[in-house]
């Protein structure tokens, strides 16, 4: 059994040295990789078998295969080193050209096919050698998430948002339709030709109104919904071989329809009734307002709009 006492007091240095052979599988590769002698190697396996109670690797002719326990334990052990050093990124001045600090971004799924190729281009410009994460994150626990650094800031709709998570205006849109080409209301989208039409509702959540049925509601409307997806790709797909309607927000109606324009037999056109149009804010905790790579990468984001 490990002594807990004696685990207590491990040399930290030890585990990077355990890393190295786990990831090497040799002992020379990984003195190499490290700066330092093959004995130094050597003998900081030794204190960590020690420490552990376990060989941890066997040799194989040239190589330093795992023990099963150490099969079992090191991922989670290379990833409470990687985590640990993300952590300590935020500490110093950052440097974005040189900067490896993964992003963690808290966004709907809808919002990455317009977001996430300009953000990626951006990095690949102003930081190269940064890692990004697009994260879901549930409204009901925005605040946790951040609070708890999960998420290094979001991407959502206006929302009743309290400090300490603050929040800025990135834009608004406004809503449009999209149908087949050829439908039959294609040229004679009217406010009654479009409630007469049926449908397609996208929500990944398993029940409630879409933020557009909402907006219906507060002024006395409804539509037949049809179809309701979770997805607007799918939706999409099913405009193509129907007669049913899809309302989106005007930006995510452009990527669907293509950067060409009236791609993939699609047609938009204006919404015949007023609909407020819909916010798009950007959220972080009030924990990281002065971090430095934090407050970069929100300029960064903003910059995009």
């Amino acid at each position: 059994m490990t002594d807990v006492t004696r685990i207590q007091q491990l040399d930290l240095n030890l585990l990077k040295i355990f890393e190295s052979i786990y990831q090497e599988q040799n002992m020379s590769r990984t003195a190499e990789a490290l700066h330092i002698t093959p004995s130094a190697v050597s003998h900081a396996l030794k204190r960590l078998r020690d420490y552990l109670g376990d060989p941890l690797f066997q040799r194989s002719n040239n190589r330093m295969l795992p023990t099963p326990a150490c099969q079992r334990m090191a991922p989670q052990i290379i990833d409470n080193l990687t985590r640990l050093r993300q952590i300590l990124q935020h500490w110093g001045e950052f440097q974005a050209l040189t900067s490896q600090h993964h992003f963690r971004l808290g966004i709907h799924y809808a919002f990455e096919p317009f977001i996430l190729p300009k953000l990626a281009k951006k990095l690949a410009e102003f930081a190269p050698n940064t890692t990004f994460a697009s994260v879901k994150v549930d409204r009901e626990n925005l605040t946790r998430e951040l609070g708890a650094g999960r998420v290094d800031m979001a991407f959502d709709v206006a929302l009743p948002i309290k400090p300490p998570v603050l929040h800025s205006k990135l834009f608004d849109d406004e809503f449009c339709v999209l149908m087949r080409k050829g439908h039959p209301i294609e040229n004679n989208l009217t406010l009654q030709t479009y409630f007469v039409a049926k449908h397609i509702g996208v929500s990944n959540r398993p029940s409630g109104a879409a933020a557009e049925d909402i907006l219906f509601q507060q002024q006395g409307l409804s539509r037949q919904i049809s179809f309701r997806c979770q997805n607007y790709y799918a939706a999409k797909t099913m405009l193509v071989e129907s007669d049913l309607l899809l309302t989106v927000p005007y930006l995510l109606g452009q990527e669907l329809m293509g950067s060409v324009g009236q791609a993939d037999g699609l047609s938009q056109a204006a919404m015949p009734v007023h609909l407020t149009n819909i916010e798009t804010h950007l959220y972080w905790h009030k924990n990281t307002e002065d971090d430095e790579a934090l407050s970069w990468f929100r300029q960064m984001l903003v910059s995009l709009f």
